[in-house]
């Protein structure tokens, strides 16, 4: 099948590179002339695991192309997938400025029965103004589709080749047959093509993300409350996570969520709320809880430190909002430097991958370190903020010695709480009773 995909960004990227590999000729628009140029020559602008290779293989044998020009990929195209930005404005809301200019850009070249799909993540009735919006430059006959993504930062190939579901939203029967042809090739494990609404669809994407939310946010403050009453949050997640009903996924406590996703669906679909008169309580306080959480670590330190941090060094392990991307936004470590700089503290961080994009933020104001072990020189506290691999299994003996004094503040709780004690570190994670000064 002949496809277009609008928008190079993560989705259109992880997309269009997966739907070249299952045997479809792809061609990704963008207008940004010098990230294209960039793509033809095999420079991937963001992180995730396996996508260099499959966008390298798939150019190279002609299936995934890369343009600025309409003209040049849409009059083919069975299918348009429109996956560019939605960023969110001031008030909360989804801004479709480049949803809007999208869809006037493809609608002069487009030919009778494509099938325009709306990739990007929308609120409910975004699909009806595309369909107006391109009807504003064209009379040709055309279908229209809501296709949400379901993409996880680190994850995204298996996301989308071994998908749980795929979703589609449509009115006619022919797109949502055009659609299903698509994603065939992924479904053969029998994990069904659920078809619905196009309102339905939109709404589905959102749902899924605040559900998640909702469960992170929950453990973590159910974590807070633990600490307060001597209880260890571990115990506590196991003891409700073999209930088949709650289960363990994303009940793992830390220093809240960050990314593109979650925080931006939580306050978008509160706006729709607040558009359709009601009050969405439960939004709102996920993501009071979860910007409560982001000052935890902070919090924690200048506690222990009686508030003096001025003069101290803090070694941070962990920039990106999770592991296995470079994506900083709304990471929580963002937070916490922030407020160690407002404190006076010295900063070392390192991360293996979002080293450069926190750069971009705080220049020379915090120094970068090419290990996790360089950060601990003379540091008078570590944090832990992302559980990336390579922090889980440390040599503690080593970390003691570079370290001013042996205390750890785990936003991810990596450790064991024994082995702490035994180590000779002053141990606090999120939820756990603390390992004390050593005497």
């Amino acid at each position: 099948m002949k496809i277009a995909m609008i928008g190079t960004g993560y989705v259109g990227l992880v997309t269009g590179t997966c739907f070249a590999e299952s045997g479809n000729d792809v061609i990704c628009i963008d207008i940004d002339a010098e990230k294209i140029a960039k793509l033809n020559d095999g420079e991937i602008p963001i992180y995730e695991p396996g996508l260099t290779e499959l966008v390298r293989r798939n150019v190279k044998a002609g299936r995934l192309k890369f343009t600025t020009d309409y003209a040049e990929a849409i009059p083919s195209a069975r299918c348009v997938f429109i996956a560019v930005g939605t960023p969110q404005d001031d008030d909360g809301r989804a801004d479709l400025k480049y949803i809007q200019a999208a869809s006037w850009s493809v609608a002069p070249h487009l030919t009778e029965g494509t099938v325009v799909v709306v990739k990007s993540t929308v609120p409910p009735g975004t699909n009806r103004k595309v369909s107006g919006w391109v009807g504003e430059k064209t009379d040709t006959r055309v279908l229209f589709a809501s296709n949400p993504e379901f993409l996880k930062e680190g994850a995204a190939i298996d996301d989308f080749t071994k998908p749980d579901r795929v979703v589609v939203g449509a009115d006619e029967k022919e797109a949502a047959e055009t659609l299903e042809e698509l994603y065939r090739p992924f479904l053969r494990t029998e994990h069904p093509c659920v078809i619905m609404s196009i309102e339905s669809a939109e709404m589905t994407k959102y749902v899924a993300n605040c559900m998640l939310a909702t469960k992170i946010s929950f453990i973590n403050e159910m974590a807070n409350l633990c600490e307060r009453v001597g209880a260890n949050v571990n115990d506590v997640r196991r003891g409700i996570g073999h209930d088949r009903r709650i289960g363990f996924e994303f009940l793992f406590p830390g220093v809240g969520y960050g990314g593109s996703c979650f925080p931006k669906d939580i306050r978008a679909l509160s706006a729709v709320a607040d558009d359709h008169s009601m009050d969405a309580r439960i939004l709102k306080t996920i993501d009071a809880v979860n910007n409560a959480q982001k000052e935890i670590p902070f919090e924690k330190l200048a506690g222990y430190f009686d508030g003096g941090l001025a003069g101290r060094t803090v070694a941070v392990w962990g920039l990106s909002f999770k592991p296995r991307t470079d994506d900083i936004r709304e990471a929580p470590s963002l937070v916490l430097i922030d407020r160690l700089l407002d404190a006076g503290a010295a900063v070392r961080v390192h991360d293996p991958e979002a080293i450069d994009n926190v750069r971009e933020i705080y220049g020379d104001r915090i120094g970068y370190c090419n290990h996790h072990y360089e950060s601990l020189d003379r540091a008078d506290a570590l944090v832990i903020v992302t559980e990336w691999n390579e922090y889980r299994n440390p040599d503690f003996g080593y970390m003691k010695h570079q370290m001013t004094r042996p205390v750890i503040f785990d936003g991810r709780n990596l450790y064991d709480l024994e082995r702490m004690r035994d180590e000779g570190f002053e141990y606090y994670g999120i939820g756990l009773p603390p390992v004390g000064p050593v005497e």
